[in-house]
């Protein structure tokens, strides 16, 4: 059982490492609104996680894998809400016109945690992650539903690590992305890459 638990521990670790939309929404958030924020947004994130695990152990993450219609309404609603979140990014750096470099530009406004929880729960592909690979995963030497919980809760504790980590990163470098024109290049940048986020998740087959 110790194996297999390390072995799940490997797998989960590489796939919360591979960049996606959470990685984009913490990268955003930090980025402009400093470590603090940014710890949120991944709080938020982490707390979708929690959730999804909860709805997969219930069974009904189930149904929304079964289900082409449930899918379908969830995948569309992240898809609005990555390709809104993109949109407004790249409106920001529109309006960050060159100035002077001690002049602090705006934060993005809403609840750091709300953007992260949100970002997540709209996002189907978790729920089919847990319901398809993680029954695979868990030891075999525990019931399916403890086996389920405990990985839900390692994944959810290597992704806080794992984008904690990277916000914290990011926030060191705060006072370099905070000059205007790197602002600029950046949130652009984030915006094309949450809109093309959105696409992929609107395009994507359960």
């Amino acid at each position: 059982m110790f194996v297999q638990f390390l072995a799940a521990t490997g797998v989960l670790a590489v796939l919360t490492m591979v960049p996606g939309p959470d990685m984009a929404v913490a990268t955003k958030r930090a980025i402009a609104s400093g470590w603090q924020d940014g710890l949120r947004t991944v709080g938020g994130i982490t707390a979708g996680l929690l959730i999804w695990g909860a709805l997969t152990v219930a069974g009904l993450a189930a149904v929304l894998a079964a289900s082409a219609t449930a899918y379908t309404v969830v995948k569309l609603a992240g898809a609005v809400y990555l390709l809104f979140l993109g949109v407004q990014t790249l409106w920001h750096s529109r309006r960050n016109r060159p100035g002077p470099s001690t002049v602090r530009l705006p934060s993005p406004s809403g609840s750091p945690w709300r953007t992260g929880l949100v970002g997540n729960i709209f996002n189907p592909k978790i729920g089919v992650f847990y319901t398809g690979l993680l029954p695979t995963l868990a030891p075999s030497g525990l019931s399916p539903r403890v086996g389920m919980a405990l990985l839900v809760l390692l994944h959810a504790a290597l992704t806080f690590l794992w984008l904690g980590s990277y916000v914290m990163l990011l926030a060191k470098a705060r006072a370099f992305f905070e000059r205007p024109a790197v602002r600029r290049a950046m949130d652009r940048v984030t915006g094309v890459v949450l809109i093309g986020f959105g696409v992929q998740v609107a395009t994507t087959k359960p």
